[in-house]
């Protein structure tokens, strides 16, 4: 990536209302079902590039007239653009023939390279993806997170900004292909239809970031409305949520219509580098590894959340661990084990150790100090730096996990580290 990092419009007024935008040279994944507005979010993308007399290269499965449909329904006279070429569209063929062959893995990297191809053609400032799904469908899918990190560190190596559109994941398999490409974007664009809701076109919108945007993940009700597309600005029913007085007992129900941080779902491709425990010691094991032949140090720091917090209605292990992921890198590993977080540092330091602490107590659920004088009674934290004492990750998980219950006391109170 060349050059000063900047923001740029990313034409969905709910990305630039919360996160200022889109990063110059970021890649982004859009997800969503059939019809939950997908092509119109690339669209507006592409509309916001052309705006600005930036060129933008729109690859797409759809014929060329029912995407200047759907560009029409946004007010969008997308031919206007391609005259001048501020708009590339390229409509590529899905790749449909070549699965019955003995290894189409090889087949699809082409898709991929003739990307770059395209790119280094017509030097665009964006370029959109709608879709990918038909190219992703690789037997290995190493092989396919390879190319798909080669791809895209590609592209913004040339300072492009890239929005690849894929659906929601319908089996494991597509589970495992999702999750395994949305750990190397920028952020995340996750559409999710209301079931029963068919006729109202619109759905809840959530982004999450990967990689900067530290205003942190955003969820909100969205709407299909003509000439503008989709969109959150529009007349919504109110919302219950319940408010806690300075004793946190439920005292009330207010109403409220502003987009809010929420704990969303476990889904793996939200939580891309959460991983179980069997995944989590495969992955220690290699970080210690690593640390015995190039001395590479790493942290292995346990959150533990007393359960009466969770009575109290204070705060659950659930949104502890999405205050963690959002403090976290992608690089990070985490694991929940029943009332503990674990969190891999792989570049360890006492300073990476307090700042992840400092950063997961700023994105609890709330800022507010009677809050947070409350719950921080309620976590405890235990920091272990790997050494030459640690032969593999069951003995080093036993120390962690066993911490709590020796004679030591090892696990200190959040507020010890945070002052």
């Amino acid at each position: 990536m060349v050059g000063s990092v900047k923001k740029v419009l990313s034409g969905f007024a709910f990305i630039d209302k919360n996160w200022g935008g889109v990063y110059r040279g970021g890649s982004y994944l859009l997800i969503g079902p059939r019809k939950s507005g997908r092509t119109l979010i690339g669209l507006q993308f592409a509309l916001e590039s052309a705006r600005t007399g930036e060129t933008c290269v729109y690859f797409t499965i759809m014929r060329p007239k029912d995407l200047m449909i759907q560009a029409a329904s946004l007010n969008f006279d997308i031919q206007y653009y391609m005259n001048q070429n501020l708009i590339i569209v390229v409509r590529v063929a899905p790749p449909n023939e070549i699965y019955d062959m003995y290894n189409p893995d090889d087949y699809l990297v082409e898709y991929f390279n003739d990307i770059l191809t395209v790119i280094n053609q017509y030097h665009p400032t964006r370029i959109i993806f709608d879709e990918i799904t038909p190219f992703v469908g690789f037997r290995n899918l190493d092989y396919l997170r390879n190319t798909f990190l080669h791809t895209i560190e590609a592209i913004e190596e040339r300072d492009i900004t890239s929005l690849f559109i894929i659906s929601e994941p319908a089996t494991q398999k597509a589970y495992s292909i999702v999750e395994g490409i949305s750990q190397f974007v920028t952020g995340i664009i996750h559409l999710k239809k209301e079931t029963g809701k068919e006729r109202l076109q619109g759905g809840i919108v959530t982004i999450t970031p990967n990689v900067g945007h530290t205003e942190g993940e955003f969820s909100s009700e969205y709407r299909i409305v003509p000439n503008k597309g989709v969109t959150t600005e529009f007349i919504k029913e109110p919302l219950p949520t319940e408010e806690y007085d300075n004793s946190f007992t439920k005292t009330k129900t207010r109403n409220f219509t502003t987009p809010t941080r929420v704990e969303m779902p476990s889904e793996p491709y939200a939580f891309s580098n959460v991983y179980n425990y069997q995944d989590f010691l495969l992955i220690l094991n290699n970080q210690i590894a690593l640390y015995k032949s190039t001395g590479q140090s790493f942290n292995l720091v346990a959150f533990r959340l007393d359960p009466v917090a969770q009575v109290r209605g204070l705060l659950t292990i659930n949104q502890l661990q999405n205050a963690i992921r959002l403090s976290t890198s992608k690089r990070d590993k985490i694991c929940v084990i029943e009332n503990k977080v674990l969190v891999l540092l792989v570049k360890g330091s006492l300073k990476g150790v307090v700042d992840l602490i400092t950063n997961v107590q700023n994105n609890l659920p709330s800022k507010d100090p009677a809050y947070l004088n409350a719950v921080i009674d309620y976590i405890s934290i235990f920091n272990l730096t790997v050494d030459e004492s640690i032969e593999n990750a069951e003995s080093m998980m036993e120390f962690v996990l066993s911490a709590e219950t020796s004679s030591t006391k090892a696990y200190q109170p959040l507020n010890k580290f945070i002052g």
